[in-house]
C-alpha cells in the first residue's frame, strides 16, 4: 500500500501527526478511498471493523474543515455510543495539528440540554447516533444546513437496528449538494436501497475482506461440557488477553462469575450496564487490569479494544455476519489472531457456516497446564479529574514518580476522559498510591481517588 504522503495536498503538519501513530503505510481502504473523497466523490465502501476506515473518512474531514466557520461541516452517524466515542478519540488525535477544531459527540445517556449548550458554542465535526440526532432536530437544537459531508459508519448495523427512516430523514435536513460516504461491513439489499436514496453516482470500493479474515486462525471444538472445554482452552493457549462471547446477558453474568470464582481476572460487558460501567469495563480490559472480557455482541462492533490475542465463541451466533464481526476483534489491522468456537450436538445447524471455513480440532491434542490462571498484575486506580480540570498523563506520571516515589515500570496505561483519569498500577503499589493521594496534590490540587473493582 502507498504511504500517507501520497494523499493529495496533505499538510506537512498532518503527516507529522500521523507519524506519531507509527503507521508505516495506508491500509487498503485508506489507499482506495481518501483521494477520491478529497475529490468530492460519493463513496459506497465495504470494509470491516479494524480495517482503518475511521481514518479513511476522518483524514479528509479534518483536512477540509474550514476553521473560519464555527459551524458543523461533517456529520458522522454511527449505530452505537461506543463507536461514536471511538471515532471521536481517533479523530481528535489526528486533528491535533489543527488548533481549535471542535469535535462533538451526540448520543443517548447524556442530557439533551448539555449537548444543546455545546451545540450553541459551535462544533466543526458532529458524531452521533440516529435516535439522538433525531431528538435534537425535533427540538430545534440542531441545524444541518452547513453540512458538506455526511458519513454513515457501519450502515448495515444501523439498518439491522431499524434506523432506515431516521437516516433518510436526517439526511433530508442537509443540503442536497452534500457529499455522502457510506461504509458497511456487508452489502445486503437494504444497503443498496439506502445507497440509492442518499448517494449520487458513488464510487464503489470493496476491500479484500476474505484476505483479512484469513489472518485469523479459526478452530472449532466439539464438546458436551462447554465450561470444562473453555477451561482447558485457557490452560492450553495461555493468552495474554481473552474475549469470550455469549448470546445472552444472563449467560455472560453467570460465566464471568464462575471464572472469577476459579481465580481468573475477569470482567463482563452487556447491554444492562450503564454507559459508565460499560466504558470502565472496556478500559479495565484494554489496560490489562482485567485479562478476560465476557461479553454479548455489544462488544463485537464499535468498541476500541485492540490487541486481543484470543477470541472464543462460548455460544455460537446464528448469523454468519455476527460471527465475522466477533472474530474480527482479533487479527485487526496487520496483526494475526486466533478464534475458537465451541459447539455441541444441538448446534449442528448453527455451526455449518463456521465449519465450512474453520478447521476442526480435537481436545485430546491440547497440552493443558492445570495450574494456569489468567491473573493480572495490575489494578486500575480512578482519579476524579480529567481533561476538564486540565489534567494530563504527564502530570499524573510526575506525581506518581517524583512525589510518591514509584518506579516507572510499576505504572501501566493512563487513560484520561473529560471528568476522570484511570491509571493501571502494579498490584503491589496500588494501595500505597491510594493512601498517598489522600495527602498528595496533582498540579497543586487534591483529587479523590478510588480503586476500580
Amino acid at each position: 500500500m502507498a504511504s500517507f504522503n501520497t494523499i493529495t495536498n496533505i499538510p506537512e503538519a498532518l503527516l507529522e501527526t500521523i507519524d506519531t501513530f507509527n503507521f508505516s503505510k495506508m491500509s487498503e481502504i485508506q489507499d482506495k478511498a481518501i483521494n477520491p473523497i478529497l475529490e468530492g466523490k460519493d463513496i459506497l465502501a465495504q470494509s470491516k471493523t479494524g480495517s482503518g476506515k475511521t481514518l479513511a473518512f476522518g483524514i479528509p474531514a479534518i483536512m477540509r474543515t474550514d476553521m473560519s466557520e464555527n459551524k458543523p461541516q461533517t456529520i458522522i452517524i454511527t449505530p452505537t455510543r461506543e463507536l461514536a466515542d471511538q471515532i471521536a478519540v481517533e479523530l481528535r488525535k489526528v486533528a491535533a495539528y489543527k488548533a481549535n477544531l471542535k469535535i462533538l459527540t451526540l448520543y443517548g445517556g447524556v442530557p439533551l440540554r448539555t449537548q444543546a449548550t455545546s451545540l450553541e458554542k459551535g462544533a466543526h465535526i458532529l458524531i452521533g447516533t440516529p435516535g439522538r440526532l433525531q431528538d435534537h432536530l425535533a427540538k430545534g437544537t440542531l441545524e444541518l444546513h452547513s453540512i458538506k459531508t455526511l458519513v454513515l459508519d457501519e450502515a448495515d448495523k444501523m439498518l439491522d437496528m431499524g434506523f432506515y427512516d431516521e437516516i433518510v430523514k436526517i439526511g433530508s435536513n442537509m443540503p442536497r449538494a452534500k457529499q455522502t460516504l457510506l461504509f458497511s461491513a456487508t452489502f445486503p439489499e437494504k444497503i443498496e436501497k439506502l445507497a440509492k436514496a442518499l448517494l449520487k453516482q458513488p464510487l464503489t470500493i470493496k476491500v479484500d475482506t476474505i484476505q483479512e479474515i484469513n489472518k485469523i486462525d479459526e478452530i472449532v471444538y466439539e464438546t458436551s461440557d462447554k465450561f470444562k472445554t473453555l477451561t482447558a482452552l485457557i490452560q492450553s493457549y495461555k493468552p495474554e488477553s481473552l474475549l469470550v462471547f455469549c448470546n445472552t446477558k444472563a449467560e455472560v453474568t453467570s460465566l464471568a462469575d464462575t471464572l472469577h470464582r476459579r481465580g481468573h481476572s475477569v470482567i463482563d460487558l452487556h447491554g444492562d450496564l450503564d454507559q459508565r460501567e460499560r466504558n470502565e469495563a472496556v478500559l479495565a480490559f484494554s489496560n490489562g487490569s482485567k485479562r478476560i472480557l465476557v461479553a454479548t455482541d455489544v462488544a463485537s462492533r464499535g468498541l476500541d479494544i485492540k490487541d486481543i490475542e484470543l477470541v472464543i465463541n462460548y455460544d455460537l451466533p446464528w448469523d454468519k455476519e455476527v460471527y465475522t464481526h466477533r472474530i474480527g476483534r482479533t487479527g485487526r489491522a496487520d496483526a494475526t489472531g486466533t478464534a475458537l468456537s465451541l459447539y455441541g450436538p444441538k448446534d449442528s445447524a448453527k455451526c455449518a457456516y463456521i465449519t465450512s471455513q474453520a478447521r476442526t480440532a480435537d481436545m485430546k491434542d491440547l497440552r493443558v497446564d492445570a495450574t494456569f490462571k489468567m491473573i493480572s498484575s495490575y489494578d486500575t486506580l480512578c482519579i476524579n479529574g480529567g481533561k476538564k480540570t486540565k489534567l494530563r498523563a504527564g502530570d499524573i506520571l510526575g506525581t506518581l514518580c517524583k512525589e510518591i516515589g514509584l518506579e516507572p515500570k510499576m505504572i501501566g496505561k493512563i487513560n484520561i476522559t473529560d471528568t476522570k483519569s484511570y491509571v493501571a498500577l502494579h498490584h503491589t503499589v496500588v494501595d500505597k498510591v491510594f493512601k498517598a493521594l489522600k495527602n498528595t496534590k496533582i498540579k497543586k490540587k487534591k483529587y479523590v481517588a478510588w480503586i476500580l473493582d
